[in-house]
């Protein structure tokens, strides 16, 4: 790692390579401009929905409540749609569904109003203008629909209220249910207006609440994969595919593992084990507090400390009297050695996380400190006008540092025999431990280094100590940058890469951070293709003909340069941002 600190050519040619981009220069410290997600508020829910509903509707001539009917069978996958759309044909999708579709539809009254009807439901007799026929066919009375719509909507099943007729799974039409229920109970169609409203985000696996408390009220829209960190416009940072707080490198499996086991109690019961015996009469876990392996409980029994075996209280100095137990007993040697070494390794791990997760905690703590003495800085005057590279460097280390505070929560489950017992041999798992915890070290040592560089007391600096100690942090900045992208590409290729354990795949790393959530653009559809350009073709009598063009390139990508599993290394050069490596002259006049 000297040689990055070695002299101005290496300065600026790592600086070059790499590319330190300036994040967001306002008050707060932005993580990602990106537009891959959006924030969908309780204002913007609608004409959200309303753009999937749109596309539905324009590809297959249908009206709302059937492409609602649609979206909602399928949980809002359009790529899934338009695959049975295309396998099984129009029918078929429709019938999956429960949508008929007929050339013209009544929303009333399909009879006469001056005929009577009768009802199959109530066995009466009403009136031609009090019965309601769906698009299936069925008629029965407004009074039986009415009841069956209340009883569906307070069970909560109004997004999909299906036809009252024996085997009919056609579902009925949300326009006929809203204004039924309306005339009896408004509170119950308000109601039904919310489920179907809010189904967008309940069914919708590229669509989840924000998981804050107290909740902000946001959904969050991904645009590509499920499989990232999001930051909601409320400021939470969360990983959508767990709602957890983000966790990489630890996937979602691993870091559900490690929540629990610090939360509850499974170290303090090997503790016990470690340093506890039970004792035979009362079970209670009793610790020795003295040489003599005579042991007594509260309750008055008497033990071996050696084996646990109740015994008399009468011992010399070498025996107890009628007691002896010096064979040797394998499995219970076996047991406590295991445990005690489990507990050790356990404590290795945890106490690493927990020191770097305090020093984030620390560090953050000098955004204010950090403030002041840029602006005493700035009111001097001197040959550095730009100071964005403290505000960038200390955000890199705030980034890093929680990178590596998470590595050991996935450490401990990658090298143990938690979950990958069976995916490598005790050899192949050692070199992947040393290759992974020198990378590991390396990181840690460039963060420690950024972390002491913000310490000293740069507001009394000279001219010349800035310019050294902005070309110190800059290097810094960029050998933690890479060091962590070369970590998670250690994780994806080496480590998760040849195993077949389906849950082992974690968030791609980024080097703007995690990306911050948009707000959604409220006339336009802001879905770049959706990996699918639908194109209608003309519709003929027995059903349309439908092509779908996968466009080239549309595959899911990180912006950061650093690749995860199944993405291609893409790298951003979008525009708003400016190197923060050049000369701070240029940076002005830029």
């Amino acid at each position: 790692m000297e040689d990055y600190l070695s002299g101005d050519e290496d300065i600026y040619s790592s600086d070059q390579e790499e590319g330190l981009e300036n994040e967001e220069s306002d008050s707060r410290w932005a993580s990602s401009t990106g537009n891959s997600c959006k924030v969908i508020t309780r204002e913007s829910l609608l004409v959200a929905q309303r753009e999937e509903l749109r596309r539905v509707m324009d590809l297959l001539s249908l009206r709302e409540h059937h492409a609602r009917s649609l979206l909602i069978h399928y949980r809002w996958d359009l790529e899934r749609l338009f695959a049975v759309l295309v396998e099984k044909g129009k029918a078929c999708l429709f019938a999956e569904a429960g949508v008929t579709v007929l050339e013209e539809v009544d929303f009333g009254s399909s009879v006469s109003s001056s005929s009577t009807v009768m009802c199959n439901i109530c066995i009466e007799e009403v009136a031609g203008s009090d019965v309601t026929k769906m698009d299936c066919g069925h008629c029965f009375c407004n009074e039986c629909w009415t009841e069956h719509f209340i009883v569906k909507i307070k069970e909560g099943q109004s997004k999909r209220i299906r036809c009252m007729a024996h085997k009919c799974f056609a579902i009925c039409d949300e326009a006929v249910i809203r204004k039924l229920v309306s005339k009896r109970h408004p509170d119950l169609a308000e109601k039904f207006d919310r489920f179907l409203l809010e189904s967008y985000i309940e069914d919708n696996k590229m669509v989840k609440w924000c998981p804050s408390i107290p909740h902000c009220g946001n959904a969050i829209r991904l645009e590509t994969d499920d499989l990232c960190e999001v930051e909601c416009s409320c400021g939470l940072q969360f990983c959508f595919s767990c709602l957890s707080e983000a966790h990489s490198p630890c996937s979602c499996l691993m870091w559900e593992l490690w929540t629990k086991k610090c939360r509850d109690e499974s170290e303090t019961v090997n503790w016990i084990t470690v340093h506890t015996k039970p004792c035979p009469k009362c079970h209670k876990p009793v610790e020795k507090n003295g040489g003599c392996n005579l042991v007594s409980c509260i309750c008055g029994q008497a033990f071996c400390w050696l084996c646990g075996g109740a015994t008399g209280r009468d011992h010399t100095w070498s025996h107890i009297t009628g007691h002896s137990c010096g064979r040797y007993k394998e499995d219970q040697e076996k047991k406590a050695e295991r445990a005690k070494r489990d507990l050790y390794r356990y404590m290795h791990y945890h106490n690493r996380y927990k020191a770097h997760t305090d020093s984030s905690t620390q560090e953050s703590r000098l955004r204010d400190t950090i403030k002041e003495k840029v602006a005493i800085l700035e009111a001097k005057e001197s040959i550095v006008k730009d100071f964005s590279w403290i505000t960038n460097g200390l955000y890199r280390l705030s980034r890093s540092r929680r990178a590596l505070s998470f590595s050991y929560p996935f450490a401990y489950y990658m090298f143990g025999d938690d979950l990958f017992k069976d995916e490598m041999t005790k050899e192949e798992k050692e070199i992947k431990q040393h290759l992974f915890e020198d990378q590991q070290q390396q990181l840690e040592a460039n963060i420690e280094k950024l972390s002491k560089a913000f310490e000293d007391p740069f507001d009394d600096f000279k001219a010349e100590e800035i310019t050294e100690m902005r070309m110190q942090v800059i290097n810094l900045s960029v050998v933690t940058d890479t060091l962590c992208k070369k970590m998670y590409e250690c994780i994806e290729t080496d480590l998760l890469g040849p195993l077949k354990f389906s849950c082992a795949n974690i968030a791609p790393y980024k080097s703007k951070g995690i990306e911050r959530a948009t707000e959604l653009n409220g006339g336009q559809s802001t879905k770049a293709n959706n990996n699918i350009t639908c194109q209608k073709a003309h519709d003929q009598t027995n059903g349309g003909s439908i092509e779908l063009v996968q466009p080239s390139g549309s595959g899911t990508s990180d912006d950061s340069g650093c690749s995860s599993r199944k993405r291609r290394r893409i790298e951003n050069s979008g525009g708003g941002f400016f190197d923060l490596n050049l000369p701070a002259e240029l940076i002005d006049r830029n």
